[in-house]
C-alpha cells in the first residue's frame, strides 16, 4: 500500500466510467498530474482533441503528495543554481516559476480554488545554514526578488535569521487538481484512468499502446517527471529521492511557508480548517536516495520527534511521503524527449513542481501549438546547460553502479524469500516498512508488495524473483 497524504483523504478518488484511449487525437498527455492537467487544459482551449492518460487516478502521483508551496524563495536553490549556471540562467529558472505562479493564481482565483497568501522564508539554524541563507538572500536580490532578512522569524524556537519574501501562496494540490481535470473535461479533453503506457512509437502518427488500448497522435507530451521512455537516457540524468511530511493537530500554527537551509532539510506550513478538521501543522522534509536507506520508516519519526520537541502540543493525523527527481544539473527539463522529436518531456522539478509543473505546461503547449517562449530555451532537455551538469551524471551513474552491487550482496529481508528484480534495468529492490513498497535504488521505480508498478521510469510489473 501506499500511505494516502492529507490532500488525497481530503478529497477521496471517485472512479469514473471506463474510457477506451483507442483512436486519433491531436494531442495524447500522459499523466494526470499538475502539468499534464495544465498541458491538456491549455490545448483543449486552443481546439485541439486531446487525450489525457493516467496509469493509476488522478493525484496518484507527486501533485497530491506535495506540501503544494507556490513560492519564488525555495530554500537555497536560487544560489545553488547560481554557482552552476550564473544569473541568466537564474533569471530563466525563476520566469518559469514566475509564469507558474501568476497562472495558478489567477486559475485558482477564477474556479473557486482557496489560496492561502502567506511570506515565504528560509532559515538557518547553525552558522553553517546561516551562511547558506545570506548566499541565497544576494542571488535572490541580485535576481530581483524583493527579499529581506529578518534576524529572528516568528518560529517557536532559536534559529540564526531567515530571508523572507513576502505575498507568495499555499494552497490544496488536489482540489486545485480537481479543478484544472474538470475544467479540461469542460473543454473537450478525454481523461482515461488505468491506463498504463507501455510502448510510444512511430512518427506521424505516433502510437501510443497502453493496458487499455492503442491511441494515436501527432504529439506526445509525456508529463511523468521521469519519462517512461528509455530513449534520451533521462534516467541516467536524474536522481531520485523520496521526502516525508505529516499533519498536525496543534494550537500553534507557523505564520508563513518556511524552509530550513540546514540539512536534514525541514519544511513547514499551516492549512486552513476545512473537510471536519481544524487548522493544521505540516512538516516535511528528512529526505533520502529512494530505496537507498532502510528501514524508511525512521525518517518519519526523525520528523515526529523534531516536531515533538518544537510543538508538543501537536496530534498528527496524516503521514505519507512524495517522490522527486534532481537532475544532474539542477535545472528541470521541458522540451523535446530527443532534438526534433514531437514527443515532449517535462519533469526533474526537485520538488518544486506545483508551480515549474505549470510554468512547463505553458511551454509544451505553445511549442505544440507552434509558439515559443523564450525563457524555455535554457531548460530544453538538449540546451547547453547540459554540459554543466557532466561531472553531477557521472557521479550519479557510479552511485547506480553502487547500488547494483550492493543489492546483490544486502542480507534478504522478509522471510528471506529471494530477490526481487526491477523489471526496468534489473536493479535489486528494497522493501520499504513505511508504504510497504518494493523501491528501485537505481532510477527510482517503485512497486506494490505484488509487484505491481505504482512509479516509474518501469512500465512493466515485477515478476522474476532470483533466488537466495
Amino acid at each position: 500500500m501506499t500511505l494516502p497524504s492529507l490532500w488525497q483523504v481530503r478529497h477521496p478518488h471517485h472512479p469514473r466510467p471506463g474510457r477506451s484511449p483507442e483512436g486519433t487525437w491531436d494531442t495524447v498527455v500522459v499523466g494526470a498530474g499538475i502539468t499534464g492537467a495544465t498541458t491538456a487544459l491549455l490545448l483543449a482551449r486552443a481546439g485541439q482533441r486531446v487525450l489525457l492518460l493516467e496509469a493509476r487516478e488522478v493525484g496518484a502521483g507527486s501533485t497530491g503528495r506535495s506540501t503544494a508551496k507556490l513560492s519564488l524563495l525555495q530554500g537555497t536553490r536560487l544560489s545553488q543554481l547560481a554557482r552552476r549556471h550564473g544569473p541568466t540562467v537564474v533569471g530563466h529558472y525563476l520566469d518559469l516559476h514566475r509564469e507558474g505562479q501568476a497562472w495558478l493564481t489567477r486559475f485558482a482565483d477564477e474556479h473557486g480554488v482557496a489560496v492561502q497568501r502567506r511570506p515565504a522564508y528560509t532559515f538557518a539554524a547553525t552558522g553553517n545554514g546561516e551562511a547558506r541563507a545570506r548566499a541565497e538572500l544576494w542571488v535572490a536580490q541580485e535576481a530581483g526578488l524583493a527579499v529581506e532578512w529578518v534576524d529572528q522569524p516568528p518560529l517557536p524556537f532559536e534559529s540564526r535569521g531567515a530571508v523572507r519574501l513576502a505575498d507568495q501562496a499555499q494552497l490544496d494540490p488536489m482540489e486545485l487538481l480537481g479543478a484544472l481535470i474538470a475544467q479540461g473535461e469542460d473543454h473537450g479533453v478525454t481523461l482515461v484512468e488505468g491506463a498504463r503506457v507501455r510502448k510510444v512509437r512511430g512518427d506521424g502518427p505516433i502510437q501510443v499502446e497502453t493496458t487499455a488500448g492503442t491511441a494515436r497522435a501527432a504529439h506526445v507530451v509525456l508529463a511523468t517527471n521521469m519519462p517512461i521512455l528509455d530513449r534520451g537516457g533521462f534516467f541516467a540524468r536524474a536522481k531520485p529521492s523520496r521526502s516525508y511530511a505529516l499533519a498536525f493537530r496543534s494550537p500553534e500554527l507557523p505564520d508563513g511557508m518556511y524552509l530550513s537551509a540546514d540539512t536534514p532539510t525541514v519544511s513547514l506550513r499551516d492549512t486552513p480548517a476545512g473537510h471536519g478538521e481544524g487548522a493544521l501543522l505540516l512538516i516535511g522534509g528528512h529526505g533520502h536516495g529512494t530505496g537507498r536507506s532502510a528501514p524508511t520508516s525512521r525518517h518519519l519519526d526523525q520528523l515526529r520527534r523534531w516536531t515533538h520537541e518544537h510543538y508538543p502540543a501537536a496530534e498528527e493525523v496524516a503521514a505519507w511521503s512524495a517522490q522527486d527527481f534532481q537532475t544532474h544539473h539542477g535545472l528541470p527539463y521541458i522540451g523535446p524527449l530527443l532534438p526534433g522529436s514531437d514527443i515532449l518531456v517535462a519533469g526533474g522539478y526537485a520538488k518544486w513542481g506545483i508551480t515549474g509543473g505549470a510554468g512547463a505546461a505553458v511551454a509544451l503547449a505553445a511549442r505544440v501549438l507552434g509558439g515559443h517562449v523564450p525563457w524555455a530555451d535554457a531548460l530544453q532537455p538538449w540546451s547547453r546547460q547540459e554540459l554543466s551538469g557532466t561531472p553531477s551524471a557521472a557521479l550519479i551513474n557510479a552511485e547506480v553502479g553502487v547500488e547494483l552491487v550492493r543489492g546483490w550482496v544486502r542480507p534478504l529481508r522478509r522471510g528471506g524469500q529471494g530477490r526481487l528484480v526491477c523489471s526496468h534495468l534489473g536493479g535489486i529492490l528494497t522493501w520499504n516498512d513505511a508504504e510497504q513498497s518494493w523501491d528501485c535504488p537505481l532510477h527510482g521505480s517503485r512497486f506494490d508488495p505484488d509487484g505491481e508498478v505504482l512509479e516509474g521510469p518501469a512500465v512493466c510489473p515485477v515478476r522474476r524473483r532470483l533466488p537466495v
